[in-house]
Order: C-alpha cells, then structure tokens, then sequence
C-alpha cells in the first residue's frame, strides 16, 4: 500500500506551528496513524510525538456558465495534525 502525504502551508496551519509545534499534512484515506508517523519520522528525520486525524468531507459547488449550472464535488481527503518534540522543525523549502 502506498501512503501518499503532502504538507498543508496555509494561515492557520502556520500557527498551530508556531504556538504547540505540530504540522498538517494532507494524507491518503486509508493512512492510519502509525503509518503516518513512521513516515513523518523516516521523511523527514524528527521525533514524533503524537498524531491526530480527521476526515475532511467534500464540499458541494456551483457555479453559472454560458451553458447553465454546473454542480459538481469537491474531494474528501484526510488531514492529519503531526505533533514533534521539542526543538526540532521541520523545513518544508529545504528541496526547493
């Protein structure tokens, strides 16, 4: 099984790094939590300390075109909250 995991770089993901040292990835829906923290651990060379997850449910949208509405869904996926020790970071522009 391949685990896809992909860091999320918004605002409020930026403070919850900031105050209590824990990142968010967005993660495949079928990771469970020790996947997702030996691969933190292995990807990224950092401590885990505790993961949190949650299922993020789609979204309904719409919107008018030339042709009428068109509606459609956005996808659900799983966001996991990744808390390190103390003192360390993790560089996500480091590969850049």
């Amino acid at each position: 099984m391949d685990i896809t995991i992909k860091p999320i770089v918004t605002e409020k993901a930026t403070k919850l790094t900031e105050k209590l040292n824990r990142y968010t990835f967005r993660v495949s829906p079928d990771a469970n939590k020790h996947q997702i923290k030996d691969l933190v651990e292995k990807l990224y060379g950092v401590k885990v300390v505790n993961v949190n997850t949650a299922v993020v449910r789609s979204k309904n949208k719409s919107r008018w075109t030339k042709s009428g509405l068109l509606r459609g869904k956005t996808e659900a996926y799983k966001k996991a909250f990744v808390t390190i020790g103390d003192g360390q970071t993790i560089d996500f522009y480091s590969n850049i």
